[in-house]
Parts: structure tokens; C-alpha cells; sequence
């Protein structure tokens, strides 16, 4: 049984894309280790299938130069990548350690339109001295910011015994029935079989901590998004016609601000739009983000999240670890079961998965049973189902930042459909979305599958350079 963790699924980031920039990079910064081993005086990468066909507009080939000279996606800056990338442009080498090589981006990273046998995401790296080939990997990008080396078995390895091992929904409510425990308590005894409670708690605490400033920088900035597409930041206007008079310069007046604004539906629907927007204009502009599940949904979960947490009667942190257990595990379970690459599944395995999350999530803070958690999560996917990848130009933006709106608000009205019915009345069941989401995914077409051959990226007519 696959042993993953709920930090598999929430992992702190760059935008604009899991799988086609954390992913590459995280490939990259393992291939960088390998070469440790060997004398070489020259690196290439080669972009397969949809990490070529959108690779420009995910930042592929920025990932990968990241990533080759050790920068870690977590902690780098991102206001100084644009002067990092210009540094290898100019002097046109790049540096492993003691080691400097001559490189060239626009002659060493090859974009390969055809698919590779192995998945939709592929990427090889290739290390040579004089001519002769010294070492070569050929990485997997499964979505998420998930890589498998082709060769390894798993891409998460582990062998620590869990308290309750889990592999579908049935598991949780047997865990949850034979042992009188909450769902969110069962993932928690789970989580401490691999750090402590006071790990578990922390790193809780930092996923919350991103999530709400990646909100908060998304609601302070404007202007055009890079790539072309000229797509204007909203979250800063619609943060400012809400808050209207009131003044702010640090989060913390921002959030007091925000608690103050009155409890109506229109003004509860607008900041859960705007909460969802600004994460994920903050992941087009290569910003700091949460990956849960990916990059290209990373708004949905943070905007469920805050709606609860400053409009709804609430217990602070207890609140928000019950929320991230559960959401997290019910990824983990899309993962396990289906996929959350939009490259194998389309978008119902980014925005659907993350809607489902959510609405698991809110519902466990609502007060939800495991029966009630697990419908939530199954009317939130089963209203995704068949939802296509079309990015216009290959980039995170149209129609990606408003579908995390869409998906949010899907993930609340899921949550009170299921707080308000009755589970056994319910016709289909969590596994049963779970293994329809994957059968959906195999039978669509592969122009709706992150390759920018279909639907809105063929029929929007745009036409810039260097995109």
C-alpha cells in the first residue's frame, strides 16, 4: 500500500505550474546530485509531449536551469530569478560547484512535441565529456510536483508501518467506525508514524502561514501578468471595493479589516472569488504558493479555507490542522486512485481534486461525520467530471485563475449539500468518483489534456512573440 502523507499533497512553492515547473525542477536538482559522481563538460535536456507542447508557458526550461544550479524552489526568492536567468543568458554557462560549463538555453534545452511511451510528462537529462555520454535520467513529471525516475519502482518510498493504512474511502470509514475516531484524528495518527506531533503541527502551521500570504500579496498587487496574454490582476480591485474605507499595511490589519466586513451572501460569494483569484495570480507571476494539489488549483483550498476561517464561527488553529488532515488525505486518495496530472486526466484532476479537498475539509470543521465528509468530497468531483485542460498559450492563466473561483464555490455548496442530506440516500460513493474521475480521464482526448491543442487555446484567437 502506498504509503503517502498529507505533505505529499500540500507542498510550499513557485508558481505556475506542479508538474510542469516544481516537478522539472525537483528533476533537475536530483540530476544535479547524480553529476557529483562524474567528470562532464556539457549538459542537455530534452522536453517530451506536453512538458514541450506547454513548457514555454509553464516555464519548463526556467525550471530546469533553476533547478540545475541548486536552487531550491521552497526558499529561492523569487524576485531575483528574472537576474539569475539573465546571468546564464549573458555569460552563457552555467555552474555545478566548482565545476562551470558552457550552456546555452535555446541549444541545450530541446522541445520534443511527440509523446514519450512513458507518461505525458517527460523529461531527459543527458551529461557528456568530450563527446561521450557519461550519465543519463529520464524523469516522469506525475502531477502535483510528483517525479518518478523511470526505472524506480515508486516515487514515494517508504517503510514506516501506519496506525491506519489507507488506500480508498472504505478504508477511512472502517478506521473511523472500529476505532470511534474522527477522520481528521485517524490521518493525524497516521502523520505522526512519520514526524512527531510537534513536526506535524509546524508544518500544518507553515502550509496555513503560505496559504494566507500568498492570498494577502495577491490582494496588494496589480498590473499586466507576464507572458503575453495581458490578463489584469482583479484581487487587488475587488480586496479594495470590499474593504472600501478601510486602511491597511501589514496582513494582520488586513485580516482585522476583513473580519469587519458584513456577513451577506454577495459580499461572502466576492471575497471567496477574490481569495481564489489573488493565489493564483500569484502562482502566474512565478510567486510563492502552496501545491495543493497542484499549482494551476493552488487557490481553491486557501479560499475555502479563509471563507471558514474569518467568516465562520471557528477554533483557530485546531480548525485549520482538522481542515488541511482531511483535505490532504482526501488528495492523497485521488492520488492513489486516479491521478492529479492534468496531463493524464484533464482538469478534473487539479480543480476537481482540489474542489473535493475543500469541500471534505470544510466539512469536517461544519461538523460532518466521515459519511458526510466523503459525500462532500464525492458531489464536488462529481460536478468536475469530464473538465478539460486548455490553457490559451500554454499558460496558468486563462482559463485557469477564475476555474479556482468556480471551484471553490463548488467545494462550499457541495459541503452543504452533504451537511444537509443523508449519506445513505446517496447513489454513488466516494470510490466510485474516484475510479469514474480516472476511467474519464483515459477516454479524453489528448488535445483536452494540457497540450494547448483544444478547446479555448485553438478558438481564442491571440497572437503575440516570444510566448
Amino acid at each position: 500500500m502506498e504509503q503517502l502523507s498529507v505533505f505529499d499533497i500540500f507542498k510550499i512553492g513557485i508558481g505556475p505550474s506542479s508538474s510542469h515547473t516544481l516537478g522539472p525542477w525537483k528533476a533537475a536538482l536530483r540530476f544535479r546530485e547524480v553529476l557529483t559522481s562524474y567528470d562532464f563538460d556539457k549538459v542537455s535536456i530534452e522536453l517530451f509531449g506536453s512538458l514541450s507542447k506547454t513548457g514555454k508557458g509553464h516555464k519548463t526550461d526556467i525550471a530546469v536551469q533553476l533547478g540545475l544550479l541548486g536552487f531550491n524552489p521552497e526558499t529561492i526568492n523569487s524576485n531575483d530569478i528574472n537576474d539569475i536567468l539573465e546571468g546564464i543568458k549573458t555569460s552563457k554557462t552555467i555552474a555545478f560547484k566548482s565545476n562551470v560549463i558552457s550552456f546555452s538555453p535555446s541549444e541545450d534545452i530541446v522541445f520534443i512535441n511527440s509523446m514519450h511511451a512513458a507518461h505525458p510528462n517527460v523529461l531527459s537529462f543527458r551529461a557528456t565529456h568530450k563527446g561521450s555520454q557519461v550519465v543519463e535520467q529520464t524523469y516522469c513529471s506525475l502531477g502535483g510536483s510528483f517525479i518518478k525516475l523511470i526505472g524506480e519502482l515508486s516515487e514515494v518510498n517508504r517503510n514506516h508501518v501506519l496506525t491506519y493504512p489507507i488506500e480508498n474511502g472504505s478504508n477511512v470509514l472502517e478506521h473511523t467506525r472500529n476505532s470511534g475516531l474522527d477522520f481528521w484524528e485517524v490521518v493525524y495518527k497516521n502523520e505522526t508514524c512519520l514526524r512527531t506531533s510537534t513536526q506535524v503541527d509546524n508544518q500544518l502551521n507553515d502550509i496555513y502561514q503560505t496559504m494566507k500570504s500568498s492570498v494577502y500579496q495577491g490582494c496588494i498587487t496589480e498590473g499586466i501578468l507576464s507572458g503575453g496574454l495581458n490578463v489584469k490582476r482583479r484581487a487587488r480591485a475587488l480586496c479594495s471595493k470590499l474593504l472600501e474605507a478601510h486602511q491597511y499595511k501589514t496582513i494582520d490589519a488586513w485580516e482585522t479589516a476583513l473580519r469587519k466586513t458584513p456577513l451577506v451572501f454577495d459580499t461572502l460569494h466576492t471575497w471567496i472569488s477574490c481569495f481564489a483569484l489573488a493565489v493564483n495570480e500569484q502562482n502566474a507571476a512565478m510567486g510563492k504558493i502552496v501545491t495543493s494539489p497542484t499549482n494551476g488549483a493552488a487557490g481553491v483550498i486557501p479560499a475555502v479555507l479563509l471563507y471558514h476561517q474569518y467568516f465562520i464561527k471557528n477554533n483557530d488553529f485546531d480548525d485549520v490542522k482538522k481542515f488541511l488532515l482531511v483535505a490532504g488525505e482526501i488528495g492523497c486518495l485521488f492520488k492513489k486512485g486516479a491521478t492529479i496530472s492534468a496531463a493524464e486526466g484533464g482538469c478534473q484532476a487539479e480543480i476537481g481534486v482540489s474542489s473535493a479537498m475543500a469541500a471534505g475539509g470544510l466539512t469536517a470543521c461544519l461538523g460532518g461525520n466521515t459519511e458526510q465528509i466523503l459525500m462532500a468530497a464525492e458531489i464536488a468531483m462529481e460536478h468536475h467530471l469530464g473538465l478539460t485542460c486548455d490553457p490559451i498559450k500554454g499558460l496558468v492563466q486563462v482559463p485557469c485563475i477564475e476555474r479556482n473561483s468556480m471551484g471553490a464555490i463548488k467545494a462550499i455548496m457541495a459541503s452543504n449539500l452533504a451537511l444537509n442530506g443523508n449519506p445513505a440516500d446517496a447513489i454513488v460513493n466516494f470510490d466510485q468518483v474516484v475510479k469514474t474521475m480516472w476511467e474519464t480521464g483515459l477516454a479524453m482526448n489528448s488535445s483536452f489534456k494540457e497540450t494547448s491543442e483544444g478547446g479555448l487555446a485553438m478558438n481564442v484567437p491571440v497572437s503575440f512573440p516570444n510566448c
